[in-house]
């Protein structure tokens, strides 16, 4: 068994040798005498140079291989209030991240710190599975569904995102051979099988082009589909941090209270690393009295249906 030095996890050997004999000077032998022909030794400044050339190198090409060996996320919705947070913690997990996003130039402003881990490409949920499948690609092994449509005079425009949007994407998992979609929706929307349409917070997202409707359609879609997923379903979303435990409750059971992003984000990340989040709808909101529980406890009080 050949000995490994720390260099060899920096400078691949094929380069060590090179730069051992620009160190030493290189010499050569003539044929027919056999008699080595040495040649000045390369200036020191030349040799730290190439050395410092080499190990770069040698590092650049591990970093590629650490993230080659990561599992890729592609995230839909990557520069929303909750999609940016969803892909922050899974990059904070060790994921690669493939953020899917309209301007890609915009969204590099949005991500500032350059980390190789994350790759941007350009995906619009609107424009079909088969454009979704190219963005998606073959190396990704999950989808995280972040999209949400915005307030306008619109009234189709949730049902462009929120539903045939949603619907695209798991048109797009099925064409790519993806198996596993993660996606933020909302509580209340089945409110009216659970006897809530005069609850004031039903009929307000209603307003606009019967968003809830238009969720809850695309979630039914889902379940239909075969593929592994997790729905998350979180009551009104703040952006301050988080403050109380988070709750978790079966489907079509909060009709009120409200919930950090960063927790919401920090759901759909953990629903991907906890078996037991599989084929399951959660309801989640944050409350200060409640006891704080791990995520394998919270996703295993769910029952599968």
């Amino acid at each position: 068994m050949t000995a490994t030095s720390h260099l060899d996890f920096i400078v691949p050997r094929s380069k060590q040798a090179m730069a051992i004999a620009l160190l030493q000077g290189p010499s050569l032998f003539l044929p027919l005498t056999g008699k080595p022909i040495s040649f000045p030794p390369i200036p020191i400044k030349s040799r730290a140079l190439f050395l410092k050339a080499a190990m770069m190198e040698g590092t650049e090409a591990a970093k590629q291989e650490e993230v080659a060996g990561k599992k890729k996320i592609f995230v839909a919705g990557a520069t929303g209030n909750t999609g940016k947070r969803i892909v922050q913690q899974l990059l904070a997990k060790g994921f690669a991240v493939k953020a899917g996003v309209r301007d890609i130039d915009k969204a590099k402003t949005s991500f500032s710190d350059g980390n190789p881990d994350l790759q941007f490409v350009k995906a619009d949920v609107t424009e079909g599975s088969a454009k979704l499948a190219e963005a998606i690609g073959d190396d990704s092994e999950a989808v995280v569904c972040a999209t949400g449509f915005r307030p306008s005079w619109d009234l189709l425009a949730p049902w462009k995102v929120d539903n045939f949007g949603t619907v695209n994407l798991v048109e797009a998992c099925r064409k790519c051979g993806v198996n596993r979609f993660v996606l933020i929706s909302s509580i209340l929307v089945n409110g009216a099988a659970m006897g809530q349409l005069l609850n004031p917070a039903y009929i307000f997202l209603n307003v606009f082009g019967l968003t809830l409707i238009a969720k809850l359609q695309a979630e039914n879609y889902i379940r239909k589909s075969g593929i592994n997923y997790t729905i998350v379903r979180p009551g009104g979303l703040r952006n301050d941090p988080p403050a109380g435990n988070i709750v978790m409750e079966p489907e079509d059971t909060l009709y009120e209270g409200s919930i950090s992003r960063d927790q919401v984000a920090e759901v759909a990340v953990e629903a991907l690393i906890h078996p037991a989040a599989s084929y399951k709808v959660v309801e989640i909101v944050a409350r200060a009295e409640a006891p704080r529980r791990s995520f394998e406890e919270l996703f295993g009080s769910i029952k599968e249906r």
